[in-house]
């Protein structure tokens, strides 16, 4: 399973390209509204600079013209954009229309199996579930993830399922052994992922006893 960021915030991607396991990064209107003084092709390009891997860029149009429109101009952008379209029949048209133009598109906003399905048959590049937004109305939101990768695998449907609306750590681990192809995650909560109480005191214990033997070394030296 591959790591995407969920942000639009440059020092943030900068920081995870660092570590050596991001492959991408979806950013969403609400995301680019946090940037500042940029415009939104700037920040794409940015980003693109930093990450060798599909970019999402969100259309805000709710026809599939519309549609179509931004999300020709977004191609413009870089290579590596994917265009990001809403889980709803004008988004499935659009997806339809722009897969035969050769742009991939990231159909976002899915809260059913049923959707992912028809996205798929439209041609989706990349289908988004959103867990944490239907965990937060007391229904599974891994499940609708695990239905999708078993019927994308039972039909050879070649659509890639990312995990979305990763609230938590025990998320990145759920969507993984599910069969999601990717997770995108905000920064905070793969922060919080990276992290062990056990490693942070593993590293201090180490440390401590190699300056003891450091200095257990230079008392041992004859005056």
């Amino acid at each position: 399973m591959r790591i995407f960021l969920d942000t639009a915030d440059i020092d943030e991607i900068r920081e995870v390209a660092r570590w050596g396991i991001l492959s991408g990064v979806t950013t969403n209107p609400t995301l680019m509204s946090k940037t500042s003084g940029k415009s939104h092709e700037a920040v794409i390009e940015e980003i693109a600079s930093i990450v060798d891997g599909p970019i999402s860029a969100e259309t805000v149009s709710l026809e599939a013209d519309g549609m179509l429109e931004e999300g020709r101009r977004f191609a413009k952008w870089h290579p590596n954009v994917v265009v990001k379209v809403p889980s709803t029949p004008a988004g499935w048209e659009a997806v339809s229309r722009f897969k035969k133009e050769g742009i991939r598109c990231n159909v976002t906003l899915c809260f059913s199996a049923n959707q992912a399905l028809f996205a798929a048959l439209a041609g989706a590049y990349i289908i988004s579930p959103f867990v944490g937004r239907l965990d937060d109305i007391s229904e599974d939101g891994m499940q609708v993830v695990r239905d999708t990768v078993e019927i994308y695998r039972q039909h050879k449907l070649e659509t890639l399922v990312l995990a979305a609306s990763i609230r938590h750590p025990l998320h990145i681990i759920d969507a993984a052994k599910a069969g999601a192809d990717i997770a995108t995650v905000p920064f905070k909560v793969l922060e919080a992922a990276a992290k062990h109480p056990l490693t942070d005191k593993g590293l201090d214990l180490f440390l401590k006893d190699w300056q003891k033997f450091q200095a257990s070394l230079k008392e041992a030296v004859p005056a």
